[in-house]
């Protein structure tokens, strides 16, 4: 995590005025100079924290070899400790300006590669030191075919008497909606439609965004529940849900689909066509693509299905300016690796859910072990691209930087935990850990751009 501080620190816009305020090398003025700007002091501390950070590198390096640890970890952290001069010395001439511009990416280049070798060398070691070799089942056959007939599951009461039967016929309808998607992928078409900024970002737009946005989320998870009414009575966790106990009639329920789906593409073609032909094809890739075709059939369905996830990112982008960009699809991408390391903890901690209802994921398929070790993987491509997003999206600064990396920190600490722990209770913990980063950094990306825009006007 000391990498990645530096890491989005540099990236952030916040940094860009911090070294124009010290140009010397390694101090600044004529290179042994103290700051005589905030802004310099930035950039001062920046440089101190590089060599507090390059020390540890030092010492893992150090006692990686010392302790003989697998071959892969020693050469991983062995790339991150050659590199780090290299990093530091692009640093130096970026600040004192030698550095040409066409090659003013290469710091930042040279910084992802040094953070990819730790994440790389932790995910091995720790795999080493907590993982099972070969805990795979082996023996998993996808599909429900072979499984107990449905009857076999364990059914839900359902209330008799009229008004309690209203009542949870009401709320059932509610739940068919998974309205606890809804928070987090309309937060992802806020943040898109605050970074996209600009006289496309109105009240108006925003508003008839984020309403179509959640039908859109509620008639994606109504035909969710419409298709998979029948593998949901074989799982504990959905064994509840309103088709899986006949409370809501198909035809019903296929009918608020629709409804739900006509008045979401309604509301963004009130917007423009883009946003509305995008809000639909979301509908559809949830409803078919991953739920029909990825879902049951390969253990990617995770990876894959992220695009679903993705989606309101370019949505809300595409509201505000009519087209895809840059910083709507890097968010986009921040989504869709967050996704597998979000995920994966919930399959962990239903894994024997999944594998009753004959659905592949990966620590059904491929065991716990190497399931963490994913989720390290995904969690730091993740974290690479929110620096990525914090270099290409100007508004991004100091608050962004800081909530990506304490909570950054803190989700990477639970997966820690969980590599240890190894139990339920560590992978939900995980899985809340994601919640939160995800959740406080598109709040972190809403609050920023706001403030650079009202300070512009």
């Amino acid at each position: 995590m000391g990498v990645y501080l530096l890491l989005i620190v540099g990236a952030t816009t916040s940094m860009a005025e911090a070294a124009a305020a010290c140009t010397g090398w390694p101090a600044c003025g004529d290179g042994y100079a103290l700051p005589t700007e905030r802004a310099g002091w930035v950039a001062l501390g920046h440089r101190a924290l590089a060599v507090a950070v390059g020390l540890l590198v030092v010492v893992s390096t150090a006692l990686a070899w010392r302790n003989q640890e697998p071959r892969r970890v020693r050469l991983a952290l062995t790339l991150a400790l050659v590199l780090f001069p290299v990093q530091a010395g692009l640093g130096a001439l970026t600040a004192t300006g030698w550095l040409p511009a066409a090659l003013g990416s290469a710091h930042l280049l040279v910084g992802v590669v040094i953070f990819a070798g730790v994440i790389a060398a932790l995910a091995w070691w720790l795999e080493g030191e907590t993982g099972t070799p070969d805990d795979a089942p082996g023996d998993f056959e996808p599909g429900t075919d072979h499984l107990p007939p449905a009857e076999e599951a364990p059914e839900a009461p359902i209330p008799t008497a009229t008004i309690p039967r209203l009542k949870a016929t009401v709320f059932a309808y509610f739940r068919l909606m998974k309205p606890r998607l809804m928070w987090l992928l309309c937060l992802v078409a806020a943040a898109a439609m605050a970074l996209a900024g600009g006289p496309g970002f109105t009240p108006a737009t925003v508003a008839a965004t984020l309403v179509g946005g959640s039908l859109a989320i509620g008639a994606s998870g109504t035909f969710n529940h419409v298709l998979e009414r029948d593998v949901d009575k074989r799982m504990q966790r959905t064994s509840d849900r309103p088709l899986a106990t006949d409370l809501v009639p198909v035809p019903r329920a296929v009918a608020f689909g629709l409804l739900l789906t006509a008045l979401s593409v309604g509301l963004f073609l009130t917007v423009n066509v883009l946003t509305a032909a995008l809000g639909l094809f979301a509908i559809l890739f949830y409803s078919v693509v991953y739920t029909l075709v990825l879902k049951p059939n390969t253990v990617q369905n995770t990876v894959l299905g992220g695009a679903a996830g993705a989606l309101p990112a370019l949505i809300g982008w595409a509201a505000v300016t009519g087209e895809l960009g840059g910083g709507g699809l890097l968010l986009a991408l921040v989504i869709f690796l967050w996704t597998p390391a979000h995920f994966y903890n919930l399959a962990l901690a239903y894994k024997d859910d999944y594998e009753r209802g004959g659905f592949p994921m990966m620590p059904v398929v491929h065991g716990e072990t190497a399931t963490r070790r994913h989720i390290i993987w995904y969690l730091g491509a993740t974290l690479v691209a929110a620096a990525v997003l914090a270099l290409v999206a100007e508004p991004l600064g100091g608050l962004y930087a800081a909530v990506g990396v304490a909570l950054g920190a803190i989700f990477l600490w639970m997966v820690v935990r969980l590599h240890y722990e190894r139990t339920e209770a560590a992978a939900f913990r995980a899985f809340h850990a994601s919640n939160a980063y995800l959740g406080l950094l598109l709040f972190a990306v809403v609050i920023d751009a706001l403030v650079i825009d009202a300070i512009m006007i």
